[in-house]
């Protein structure tokens, strides 16, 4: 393979504290961002909301079943960010910087897919791990038990 897939899962708080950091460097000349990479967030969707006659763009991480947000940062400098209905669609965007509609490339979305099973098989393994272990319940302690032994009073 030519160009192997370097995208990591990232928890929602890791992708809030990469918005957080890109919002805090917007008006930066050079900005310097502290985490750089290629990233999947699942099962959460970008919104925007513009307010105060569309001068401040609000940018809101929503929880949404079986949609993955994609994050690039590997300059350094920018983060782009966009929303993809599948797990290959966010490793095609992120390994080629085209989205599976475009057709300006000598290779297709089919081609590249077949191409890349193995290692999309490998995210969504590490998917599959990370859902069974927020589903598995975790062992509560039992609350401590105290017997009180309750005694005749006689009368005097």
């Amino acid at each position: 393979m030519k160009n192997p897939i370097r995208a990591t899962i990232i928890t929602v708080d890791q992708a809030r504290a990469m918005l957080k950091d890109q919002r805090e460097q917007r008006d930066e000349r050079f900005p310097q961002l502290a985490v750089s990479g290629q990233y999947i967030l699942p099962d959460y969707r970008l919104t925007r909301k513009r307010e105060a006659f569309k001068i401040r763009r609000h940018t809101f991480l929503k929880k949404h079943f079986r949609s993955y947000v994609a994050f690039d940062s590997d300059n350094g400098q920018t983060l782009w960010i966009h929303n993809f209905p599948s797990l290959s669609e966010a490793c095609f965007w992120l390994n080629t910087g085209l989205k599976p509609g475009d057709t300006d490339s000598t290779s297709s979305y089919q081609e590249w897919k077949t191409e890349h099973t193995a290692e999309i098989e490998v995210l969504k393994e590490q998917l599959r791990t990370q859902h069974h272990e927020k589903k598995k319940p975790v062992a509560a302690p039992k609350p401590a038990t105290v017997t009180v032994k309750k005694t005749k009073h006689v009368k005097k």
